[in-house]
């Protein structure tokens, strides 16, 4: 069985994570607004993820050889969590890094 989507979000978590600890080192996972943008974004995506992917009247199909089978709360892929994770925090990574930038700029 092929599990290509958790693949991919595990993959890109993973991928984003090392990207910050490796590449950026911006110490974004050390900041609570972080944590609280991420508590934010989960608040809003479990009921969205949640009404779309619920089993007893899907809006969004995954094939069962897609995915690990693992589904919490309401039914949701808990890939989808994982692409989350790595969406918001790759994003977040992306304005950090151009602020940084722009401060770096206007020192000079």
């Amino acid at each position: 069985m092929a599990r290509e989507y958790l693949l991919a979000a595990v993959t890109a978590a993973v991928l984003v994570v090392l990207w910050e600890l490796l590449v950026l080192r911006t110490g974004l996972f050390r900041r609570l607004a972080y944590w609280v943008t991420m508590a934010i974004v989960l608040a809003f995506q479990v009921p969205v993820d949640g009404w779309l992917t619920k089993l007893d009247a899907p809006i969004v199909l995954y094939a069962d050889w897609a995915i690990s089978g693992v589904r919490v709360p309401w039914d949701i892929p808990v890939e989808d969590f994982l692409y989350g994770f790595a969406m918001v925090t790759a994003v977040l990574l992306l304005w950090e890094r151009r602020r940084r930038a722009h401060d770096t700029a206007e020192r000079r």
